[in-house]
């Protein structure tokens, strides 16, 4: 069936500013981390990217690994793109990252330029574009000088290959040199991508922290991971599914769940529904708030096994604000609890 994109898509959606930059993004994105691989139906995949874009989601989120297997996300966003979406180019943000195992050998992950151009070059092939919107160091490397990989991004962009540049999970610190690097370079940092939550709090600490060391360089950010691999769900309130993330250990084991972590998540859960809202709506919903110190958070990435969840997320724009006792509330149990998986050791 032909897709027709709804035209009141843009009505209810807040955009927000990249940094100083002149790009915005909407206030939730989508990622394609899970769910958009080959072990998922492809009309399930088709019928969640239809209703993001109609509900006013225009980033999609992908990275050169993402399935499985490796590499099928981007194979089958080139598909739903093509039959879709290409008349909508103009209206998409389309990032892609580099950083993590592609292939085997010396050449095949981290930060090197000719990994990071290759992956490009190959994730480009896979979608089906010309260029892509952001282009992301996935993940520093502790061997490549920074020089170098920042020059990757920089050489992507004078390329008309990526329009923007990026980097995810990179300490305060090193997100400060990557920003100087490339503005000597000639080519802005435009965005940072953590992992943040209400049980994931890295980002807020630190002198400075990422939040404001990106308000230093003038970039935005975006947070991946804001329901905590789904422990800010409704999922785990009273046990562990049989056909969980955690039951998988997919990112998530069962021995994070615990009845500490697990008291504090029913604690957020009821003042979720003080708020008219569910837990992942609110946690969602507290990504994006403007109290948080430095700059406020761009985007909220989120991802989505049907319609029905992705809907749910999306709702979280509804009610944005929070007062200031209902964050000292949420500040009594949304607190720091060692499941950030992409933690630099």
């Amino acid at each position: 069936m032909t897709f027709h994109a709804a035209e009141n898509r843009y009505e209810t959606m807040p955009y927000r500013r990249v940094g100083r930059s002149g790009l915005k993004l909407p206030a939730v994105s989508l990622g394609l981390w899970h769910n958009f691989g080959d072990d998922k139906p492809f009309e399930v995949q088709r019928a969640i990217l239809r209703r993001a874009f109609d509900l006013g989601v225009t980033h999609f989120d992908l990275a050169n690994n993402y399935g499985p297997p490796d590499g099928s996300a981007e194979t089958n966003f080139g598909r739903h793109f093509k039959d879709d979406f290409a008349a909508h180019r103009d209206e998409l943000v389309i990032s892609t990252k580099a950083g993590y195992y592609m292939w085997p050998g010396p050449y095949g992950e981290w930060g090197s330029r000719k990994y990071m151009l290759s992956s490009l070059d190959a994730s480009l092939d896979r979608m089906g574009v010309d260029y892509v919107d952001i282009f992301y160091s996935h993940r520093p490397d502790p061997e490549t000088p920074m020089e170098e990989t920042m020059g990757a991004l920089d050489t992507a962009v004078r390329s008309g290959k990526a329009l923007y540049a990026g980097i995810s999970s990179y300490t305060p610190a090193q997100t400060l040199e990557a920003a100087r690097i490339l503005k000597e370079m000639g080519t802005p940092l435009l965005i940072h991508q953590p992992s943040y939550s209400m049980l994931n709090r890295w980002t807020e600490n630190g002198e400075p922290n990422l939040y404001e060391a990106l308000d230093a360089v003038g970039a935005g950010s975006i947070a991946f991971s804001p329901l905590a691999q789904g422990m800010l769900t409704d999922r785990y309130l009273n046990g562990v599914p049989a056909d969980s993330r955690a039951a998988k250990e997919r990112f998530l084991h069962e021995n994070d769940l615990t009845e500490d972590k697990m008291a504090r998540v029913r604690a957020l859960n009821d003042i979720a529904a003080s708020r008219g809202q569910s837990l992942a709506q609110m946690a969602i919903a507290w990504i994006l708030r403007e109290q948080v110190k430095g700059s406020p958070v761009t985007s909220a990435l989120v991802g989505a096994s049907s319609v029905k969840q992705l809907e749910n997320n999306v709702a979280a724009i509804n009610n944005l604000a929070f007062a200031g006792e209902e964050l000292k509330a949420i500040d009594q149990f949304a607190v720091e609890s060692d499941i950030n998986r992409w933690a630099q050791k």
